[in-house]
């Protein structure tokens, strides 16, 4: 198995230089035509500082998937995966953002992604705050080349969310995918079941998970950012987005996957890099860590720990795995986390997570029990 890696690793250089010949032809014959259609602006969740802000998105042609139903049939949910899996994307679109009066402008690349930088000539202040975006030139009378309004669009523009953070007592950077949402990545069946035949409201999400984390964020009052780093790929961007929505799961960024080669590289080191990012972007920021033991979660989390010392205050590690010697793998990266002065804590639950957490100080007695009574509530209605 070893050696079949090494080869595959070998390969990959000239496995992406031929994939990107490809793509590049392929392209250069069909994105002419493409972007003289209809187009939708799919805009993610954009997050920055004060003074620093970026808001990356993608321009598609429409195959907008119909709107999630509890009652939906897998068929349906089916048909609705493989529109966002079959995405088309336009490159050479200008995209032009307003935040606080500031205008920028991008070129999408040619897989249809977009990112916007703002550098406002005032701080912002913490909190929410909207870009409205358009495609100047292509808001034809006609409909010809106008922005859809898609998912949550206005008119011949578009709003999307941008958090701006300062000054918070920490922040929490999680996975998704059988930490937060059911996902069954240990057993690949389970999962492309899960994945194929679900949607934004028969996903799952783990019981208390949302207490948690709202206790975590604390929403309306002194709130904690959180991040969501996924290795799930940005053409679900809009079934986990609803999801969060439809759990009341706080709103946070989400760090996806380009679906193509990129997903060819290693989980650990994408997840690296993104949460290199964020804390290089938010200097004077602690953490919390949570993820689960079904992949390479804790491994990453506690080198995280030992290139940052005193930047992370607790990882939380859900325990989805049967396998006793995974398990005695995660207590020991437990031993070793600890003696840099940060718990690593394998959870059974959300409770036990949140059991740590108010030892710790980070949520409140009233908060804990919010977080016990979803728990109790989601295992009366399924037994």
């Amino acid at each position: 198995m070893s050696a079949l890696k090494t080869a595959f690793k070998a390969l990959l250089p000239a496995l992406e230089r031929g994939g990107s010949f490809a793509d590049r032809t392929f392209n250069g014959i069909v994105q002419p035509r493409r972007a003289r259609g209809k187009l939708i602006l799919q805009a993610y969740v954009g997050w920055g500082t004060p003074r620093e802000v970026e808001l990356s998105g993608r321009v598609l042609l429409p195959r907008t998937p119909q709107r999630a139903m509890k009652g939906d049939t897998r068929l349906r949910n089916f048909s609705n995966v493989m529109r966002r899996m079959l995405s088309r994307e336009v490159g050479g679109i200008t995209v032009q953002g307003t935040l606080d009066g500031q205008v920028v402008q991008a070129v999408s690349d040619l897989d249809g992604y977009f990112n916007l930088k703002f550098t406002p000539a005032q701080p912002l202040p913490a909190g929410w705050h909207q870009v409205t975006l358009t495609m100047p030139g292509r808001d034809a009378p006609d409909g010809a080349g106008q922005i859809s309004t898609g998912q949550a669009g206005v008119g011949q523009g578009r709003r999307a969310r941008v958090q701006v953070i300062d000054c918070a007592r920490y922040g929490i950077i999680s996975d998704l995918d059988d930490t937060v949402i059911q996902s069954d990545v240990t057993s690949v069946p389970r999962m492309l079941q899960t994945v194929l035949t679900g949607n934004a409201r028969t996903r799952l999400p783990f019981p208390g998970v949302g207490a948690l984390y709202r206790a975590l964020t604390r929403d309306g009052l002194e709130r904690n950012p959180i991040f969501y780093v996924s290795s799930s790929p940005w053409n679900f961007f809009d079934l986990l987005l609803s999801f969060l929505d439809y759990r009341r799961i706080p709103l946070g960024p989400l760090f996806l996957r380009n679906w193509g080669f990129d997903l060819l590289r290693g989980h650990g080191e994408y997840k690296h890099g993104v949460i290199e990012g964020i804390l290089t972007r938010f200097p004077q920021l602690p953490f919390i860590l949570v993820g689960d033991s079904g992949e390479k979660d804790p491994e990453i989390y506690a080198e995280i720990v030992r290139r940052h010392p005193n930047r992370v205050l607790a990882v939380y590690i859900r325990d989805v795995t049967t396998d006793a010697m995974r398990d005695q793998g995660v207590l020991d990266l437990a031993r070793e986390v600890r003696k840099a002065g940060v718990d690593l804590v394998l959870a059974r639950d959300s409770l036990a997570a949140a059991g740590h957490a108010l030892a710790a100080g980070f949520i409140t007695p009233e908060e804990y029990r919010a977080v016990m009574e979803s728990v109790q509530d989601t295992a009366a209605h399924t037994t």
